[in-house]
Formats: C-alpha cells, structure tokens, sequence
C-alpha cells in the first residue's frame, strides 16, 4: 500500500481527481485530494487575502491531517509551485514528487514570472475586474478539452485567487531535487504556458544543476493534452500505479 496526496491546478478542486482517487483506492492505496482555499467546493471561501502561502498551507495541513508519510505527492499544472514548496519544507514526508505537465520555478519567482507579457496582463486584468480578485477560469477548449468532457470541466471550474499568482517563492533546490522527481509533459497538445517548464527540465544547468544531479528526475512524454487524469487515464494512472510499488 502507498500513500498518494493529489493536488489540482488552477480553476480546478479535487473532482479534478475523481477517476485517480478510484482507480488509487481499488488497487488497495490511500490516496487524498485537496481542494485549495477558494475553489471547488471550497469556492464559499474565496477571498482577496488568499495567496501562495495559502495554498502551501493547504498541503502542508493534508499531509499532516491526514498523517501521510513515505508520500508520492502529485502536482498539476499551477500546483508545481506548491509540489515544490512542500518539498523544500517537508523532504522527509516526499517519497516521490510528480510534477503533471506543471508550472517549474526557479527560486524567488511566482507563478506568472515565466509568462509573456500579454499573458500577465491578461490574468491580472481579470482578476483586477473580480470583486474577489480572482482570475476568471478559461474555456476548457483552452487546454485541449472537446465534448462532454470540455462542458464537465467548464460547469465545474471556478475563479482563482489572483495573488498566487504573483507571490514569489524562495526555495533551496538542493532540498527539493533530494526528492526523487518525475516531469509528466503532455506534448498533444502542448500548453503554451508549461513550455518554459519544459525547457528548464532539458536544461542540464537547471537549478544550478540540482535538477538532474544524480538521476533523481526522470521525464515521461505523453501524447495528450494538459490533463491527462481526464484524456488519458489508463496511461497516467499505470505511471501512478508504478511509483507505488
């Protein structure tokens, strides 16, 4: 049996998981989802207090409430930024972080630091018009979504709190890539905004090198789109299955 935290990305909550959450717990693991503070089912709660720190917080507190130790931790999207920081904060609880077609910082950026200008602009102007300062969900068509699944999707997200998406974060590398890494990219097709993550991982110098320091970081390719759980389970869910035996 292996202990499974998954955490969604933007917009998202963890009905993002459903089918993961199944097919985790009929195999014989146990496997938890978070839904961060002010999306979800926990949209009631947003706020323009919430930030980066917040949303730590969330993990930080599944993984003590829930008393996961020997953790494969599983990180989608925006969630990278804060698969990261837990890592850098609670090493010792990580068996194995998975970073799902995600956002990859460097030390003191925020989430919106490796976006285009027009990009930036755009979310913080639809944040600036929320009376929560909250950034407006995109269409699921957006990430690759068609049909029923796309309208699945669109019912169910919900705004997200604007100042993720600018507060930094300071990590130690060395600390995170001490934890054995996988980087799922999704590459049919590719979202544009996880391009500069897919360009770090290439690069050998990476986190001053830490990234690839002593084959700790693997990358596994797939053929779909940005949300694999949704367009190609049995695929991604195999990967999962893997690291838990």
């Amino acid at each position: 049996m292996a202990n499974y935290l998954l955490v969604h990305g933007a917009w998202g909550g963890a009905w993002y998981w459903r089918d993961t959450l199944a097919t985790l717990i009929r195999a014989g693991h146990r496997a938890h989802a978070v839904t961060l503070t002010g999306l979800g089912e926990r949209a009631h709660l947003l706020n323009p207090r919430i930030d980066l720190e917040t949303h730590i917080a969330d993990v930080l507190g599944a993984l003590e409430a829930e008393e996961l130790s020997d953790c494969i931790l599983v990180a989608h999207s925006y969630a990278g930024m804060l698969g990261t920081a837990v890592a850098d904060r609670r090493p010792g609880r990580l068996r194995h972080l998975v970073y799902v077609d995600a956002v990859l910082p460097k030390p003191g950026e925020s989430w919106s630091s490796a976006h285009s200008e027009a990009t930036r602009a755009q979310r913080l102007d639809g944040a600036q018009a929320n009376a929560q300062y909250a950034i407006p969900a995109p269409p699921a068509d957006a990430f690759g979504l068609t049909g029923p699944l796309a309208d699945w999707v669109n019912r169910r997200q919900t705004p997200h709190p604007g100042h993720t998406y600018t507060q930094p974060l300071d990590f130690d590398p060395a600390r995170v890539a001490a934890v054995p890494r996988t980087f799922v990219s999704c590459t049919a097709p590719k979202l544009a905004t996880i391009d500069p993550s897919r360009q770090r991982i290439a690069d050998p110098q990476f986190w001053g090198g830490h990234w690839a320091a002593g084959g700790g970081a693997r990358v596994v390719e797939m053929a779909t789109g940005h949300d694999p759980m949704l367009t190609e389970p049995q695929a991604f869910h195999a990967l999962l299955l893997g690291l838990g035996q």
